[in-house]
Parts: structure tokens; C-alpha cells; sequence
């Protein structure tokens, strides 16, 4: 009985260790070393201030910016320690096929039309009306983001072409051509149209 004790502390010990200590030690110096930018949360920081992560959405509703996804903002629930409230964002867990969603869904699309007179009869793009799965998907799709050129250009005194400049130099490619889809970065063109990024 002692001797079975004794075995199951040492494993313990040893996986504790092995996995806890010396393998994440490993992978976190690793990391540090040749992908400090991304192992540290990809933020886009300039001249010493950062403005957020690649990684993380932020929510724009002003007509001068590209629009991402649809936010769940939530900042009832939790606080920090100082009492201020913590902006949140979660999925909207509504089933695609109730009626509730149906409703929010046009409600979306009549929003987004009214901003885009000149794209009446195109299809809204899917992403800029629904919530993505984590509910802070920072990305948006190509179409998605093509869809707002003009919008963006008229209210920034840029033209149709320099807005599509922008746009692809924050287009993310598929993993060798193949996997994955042609997404655009939301917070790098925003932040390319307000002149911090170049």
C-alpha cells in the first residue's frame, strides 16, 4: 500500500513537472523568442500606444469606418475592481430558425441598406448581419468588406481606390492557397483610414 502511495506521488510530481513546468516553459520561451508579437496577444501598438489586437474585435458604427461583425455588447455583468463596468461580448445563442432571429436578422439588413443607398439590390453579406461563434470574430469576408467602399470613401474624402488599397493590404489569404477563407481585418483598415497605420 505504502510503496503504491509512494508511486502515484512520484508520478505526480514528475508529470507536474514534466507538463506543468519544463513543456510550457518550453513552448513559452519558444514563442517569445521567434513569435513574440503573436505570443503576446498580436497588438497593434504605435509610436508606444496600443490600439487593440488583431485578434479581438471592436465595434464601429460611425459611417467613416469599415463595420465588422455583429457585437452582443454586454456590460451588465461583470465589473472590475474598482467597480467600472467590463465591456463583454458573447454569441447570440438564438436559434437560426426562430422567428426572434428572423426579425433581428432584417432589422439588420434594413440598418445596413439605409447606410448603402447604392447597393439596394446587392445581397447584404451573411457576416455583416449575424454574430459570429466567439462573438469577437475580427475578421470579416472580402465581399463583406467590398460592400462598404463607398460608404467609407464619401464620408472620408478618399476615393473608391484608395479604400480598396487599404482593404487589400489587410486581406488575409487562404493557408497555402487553400485553406481557410479570404478575410479582411477590420481593426488594420480602420486604423489605415484614420492615418495610424500605413
Amino acid at each position: 500500500m505504502k510503496s503504491i502511495f509512494c508511486k502515484g506521488v512520484s508520478s505526480f510530481i514528475i508529470f507536474t513537472l514534466l507538463c506543468g513546468v519544463i513543456y510550457t516553459g518550453a513552448i513559452t520561451g519558444i514563442a517569445q523568442a521567434f513569435f513574440p508579437s503573436k505570443a503576446n496577444g498580436s497588438i497593434i501598438e504605435v509610436d508606444g500606444k496600443q490600439y487593440g489586437s488583431q485578434l479581438v474585435a471592436q465595434q464601429y458604427t460611425d459611417e467613416k469606418h469599415m463595420w465588422g461583425r455583429i457585437m452582443n455588447i454586454d456590460t451588465k455583468t461583470f465589473t472590475d475592481e474598482n467597480g467600472n463596468k467590463v465591456l463583454y461580448s458573447t454569441p447570440s445563442n438564438l436559434s437560426p430558425s426562430s422567428d426572434k432571429y428572423e426579425k433581428l436578422v432584417k432589422e439588420r439588413v434594413d440598418k445596413i441598406k439605409s447606410s448603402h443607398e447604392y447597393n439596394k439590390s446587392q445581397a447584404v453579406p451573411v457576416d455583416l448581419v449575424t454574430c459570429s461563434g466567439s462573438g469577437l470574430d475580427p475578421e470579416i469576408s472580402l465581399a463583406a468588406a467590398k460592400y462598404q467602399v463607398k460608404r467609407i470613401a464619401d464620408n472620408n474624402n478618399m476615393t473608391e481606390s484608395q479604400v480598396n488599397d487599404i482593404i487589400n493590404k489587410c486581406t488575409n489569404k487562404p493557408f497555402l492557397g487553400v485553406l481557410g477563407e479570404t478575410t479582411v481585418n477590420v481593426l488594420k483598415v480602420n486604423l489605415m483610414i484614420d492615418g495610424i497605420l500605413s
